[in-house]
């Protein structure tokens, strides 16, 4: 999946479904718990999209902040930055926040 396609209709389809990191020995497991658009009282930015979702990982290891290769089954492979945020129910979450231009901006500055 490209950049392009990384938006939060996407992701909302994608709702408590899991989705796949490999570390070495091991294949990690982290369910799309939560898809949540910017609401913050700032301004709109027209031409952009701003989004996060979230995750919820096994309890028994914690992924520090960093990019990783992402697998789902159906939106394919891709890189993404996720940062841990909390512990709930003795699971990790971790938060991956969009900030990015969309076509419509992008026809709007060319």
């Amino acid at each position: 999946m490209q950049i392009e396609e990384m938006t939060e209709e996407v992701f909302a389809g994608h709702l408590n479904t899991k989705f796949y990191i490999q570390l070495d020995d091991r294949r990690v497991e982290l369910e799309l718990t939560r898809v949540a658009g910017d609401k913050s009282s700032l301004e709109k930015i027209e031409g952009m999209e701003r989004f996060s979702i979230y995750f919820q990982g096994p309890g028994d290891l914690y992924l520090p902040q960093s990019i990783y290769p992402m697998q789902h089954e159906a939106l394919g492979e891709f890189d993404i930055f996720i940062v841990p945020i909390s512990i709930r129910n003795n699971r990790y979450e971790y938060e991956a926040v969009f900030s990015k231009v969309t076509k419509e901006g992008m026809s709007a500055q060319g």
